[in-house]
């Protein structure tokens, strides 16, 4: 059995603070059922490992659980939607924290499209305005860049196509709070706003300025490209090295919660 106590700590490991917040919402069986063959912290600490660094799971350290341990409980915990859950409580930790509802009433939407690897070539698709081959994530965000909804299609499925289930992820996940979404032109036109709609959010479109000259940081749409770039600083997910695209949205899922949980013990120690 793997011992957390008796190896040196990874920067990936979660802290016993952070580890207070999330046990309850990982805790799957008793800690002495028959099935666990390894310390439930250490089985998250070797997921975040993963995540962080890219590694394959066959190149796990020796001093984590071994990989097939770790893999079984990280689709157990994917299968019973407890990051969801817990990404769910942290955010509405954060916006109370900051002075804002509990629940958002804006959103901003944006994809990314992520390269093909071999085990996920399978259901990739050509992005041709990216000009690559691979799988697009997207992304809903609040106005302070936390997570409210993500998913995964192959490169070649537009913005406009996926505003349905994107748009029907944010009220499921706020209980209808969002009138509005910030997006970019790649989202104009009538099926996207007749799709986002019939959730009861209306598009706002924001656009480049006609005198381009260089960068343009632009209002609010910034938020979620911020987002995108947390989620970057996990070598994991750089590229879509996932066999399922369910497996990719639930990795940034894990990714988020860490940034989370770090900004909420921020809070609690500075109260």
């Amino acid at each position: 059995m793997c011992a957390a106590s008796t190896r040196k700590p990874y920067p990936s490991d979660v802290t016993d603070e952070e580890w207070s917040l999330v046990v309850s919402y990982l805790t799957l069986m008793k800690e002495d059922a028959p099935q666990r063959d390894y310390p439930l912290r250490e089985l998250f600490n070797a997921l975040r490992y993963v995540i962080r660094y890219g590694i394959a799971w066959r190149a796990m350290p020796n001093d984590l659980p071994p990989w097939h341990a770790v893999h079984q409980q990280a689709h157990r915990w994917l299968a019973a939607g407890c990051f969801e859950a817990l990404a769910q409580d942290l955010r509405a930790i954060l916006r109370l924290a900051a002075g804002r509802r509990e629940e958002p009433t804006a959103a901003i939407i944006d994809s990314r499209t992520l390269r093909s690897t071999p085990e996920s070539g399978t259901r990739a698709g050509y992005d041709g305005a990216k000009r690559k081959r691979g799988s697009k994530v997207h992304m809903a965000v609040d106005t302070l860049g936390h997570l409210l909804a993500l998913h995964v299609t192959p490169a070649d499925v537009g913005d406009r196509d996926a505003v349905a289930r994107l748009a029907a992820d944010i009220q499921d996940a706020t209980g209808d709070a969002v009138s509005l979404a910030y997006v970019d032109q790649g989202y104009t036109g009538d099926r996207a706003a007749e799709a986002a709609a019939a959730e009861g959010i209306r598009l706002e479109v924001v656009k480049l300025p006609e005198a381009k000259r260089g960068f343009v940081l632009l209002p609010r749409r910034w938020v979620v490209e911020r987002s995108f770039a947390w989620a970057t600083r996990c070598r994991r997910l750089v590229k879509d090295y996932e066999r399922y695209a369910t497996t990719l949205a639930g990795f940034h899922v894990i990714a988020f919660v860490g940034y989370m949980l770090k900004q909420a013990l921020a809070l609690m120690q500075g109260a």
